[in-house]
């Protein structure tokens, strides 16, 4: 696509919109999805868009196939995405671990509603966000991005492409309902191809290639199909050829790899926001459209003279862990609110480590908090 075929200017749009605007203009060709609400307007907006800009969409028959095909989309070289939203997610985890075993860049974006199963189809919820984590099995690690508005969703999903392909690992937009259908003004700014970040190439000939042999930042270079290397690709524990050993000598070194990729560069792909943590006693610790509505709540506790501050999780995995421990000196209390029953909760008391306490606000789904109800849970700690 050439850099005039993105949009660019000052738009009042979707965050749905903003979303598939930006998969765009990071360089996405290919998007396969299923209709899901309330995700449904990010595969209608791509399957307008990527024909214009010389992309690939289809609507598969359902999730799983839709993810598959995005991982085999993006071995052949393409920058691959997929939306959907709760019980799709469930649908796409076994092949969301594939990837991560695969080391396959890609995209996932969750619009998050109420849950579990078919729950509130078109209402807000915050309900997957462990499940982002710990959804497949076994051992790896992944990235999950959480916005905050349409702008942030357009800027998270351009920072999402660029992270899996650094990483060659697939990366979560977990966004929510209110952030995915709510319109505001959003900025898309020109975006050169050159500026974005894609994946690194191998460097030798082709007899000479290992798939599976990582750099100094522990990630391998990774080939195209159809280019003339060899390789093989398998969900099978695997050397650095690409080829199963079926050993727990094999499984130790391959997986180690997979998880410390991310751990150990951890610095360079967490990114959080805090707003008046310097002198502050209590802080809410939010994410996503429940950190939008805290912002209320702690100038309202500011207002009452209470000092309250706001810590944004914009990473989610992995967690800012560290920041945390580190507020936990200095903090009486956290609050967490959250559109489920406590999921971050439980990582942020964790990493307190009872230094602070740690309080939820929790909200079943089907609307937001209020900041009342978030400002009284400060009232209750600062009493």
């Amino acid at each position: 696509m050439s850099d005039s075929q993105a949009l660019v200017g000052e738009f009042f749009i979707s965050g749905d919109v903003a979303c598939a605007e930006a998969a765009i203009s990071a360089g996405c060709r290919f998007f396969a999805g299923y209709p899901i609400t309330p995700a449904t307007e990010i595969a209608e907006r791509m399957s307008a868009r990527l024909p214009q800009a010389g992309g690939v969409y289809i609507q598969m028959e359902d999730e799983i196939a839709s993810i598959a095909a995005v991982l085999g989309a993006s071995w052949t070289g393409v920058k691959a995405m997929t939306a959907t939203s709760g019980p799709g997610f469930s649908l796409m985890m076994e092949n969301i671990g594939l990837g991560a075993m695969l080391e396959t860049p890609c995209v996932v974006v969750n619009i998050q509603r109420a849950g579990p199963s078919t729950g509130l189809p078109t209402l807000v919820g915050q309900g997957d966000m462990m499940q982002a984590r710990w959804g497949s099995h076994g051992s790896y690690e992944i990235i999950a991005l959480s916005p905050g508005s349409p702008q942030e969703i357009f800027d998270l999903t351009i920072e999402a492409f660029n992270l899996s392909e650094k990483y060659r690992v697939p990366v979560l937009v977990m966004s929510d309902e209110v952030v995915g259908h709510m319109s505001e003004k959003v900025t898309i700014p020109y975006v050169a191809l050159e500026s974005l970040v894609y994946r690194r190439r191998p460097e030798v000939p082709p007899e000479e290639y290992l798939p599976y042999l990582p750099g100094e930042d522990l990630v391998p270079p990774m080939a195209v199909a159809g280019e003339g290397y060899h390789f093989h690709v398998t969900g099978l524990t695997h050397d650095e050829r690409g080829y199963p050993v079926m050993n727990a000598g094999a499984q130790d070194k391959l997986v180690r790899r997979l998880v410390d990729k991310i751990r150990l560069n951890k610095n360079g792909i967490i990114r959080y926001e805090e707003t008046q943590v310097e002198d502050a006693s209590i802080i809410v610790c939010a994410y996503g459209i429940s950190a939008r509505i805290a912002q209320f709540a702690v100038k309202m506790a500011r207002d009452e003279g209470i000092p309250a501050g706001l810590l944004r999780l914009i990473t989610v995995w992995p967690f800012a862990e560290e920041r945390i421990r580190e507020l936990s000196a200095q903090a009486e209390a956290f609050i967490v609110p959250e559109i489920n029953y406590g999921q971050i909760v439980f990582e942020v008391e964790r990493c307190a480590g009872g230094r602070a306490r740690t309080v939820l606000v929790p909200h079943m789904g089907g609307s937001v908090h209020s900041p009342e109800t978030i400002l009284r849970a400060i009232r209750e700690v600062a009493q």
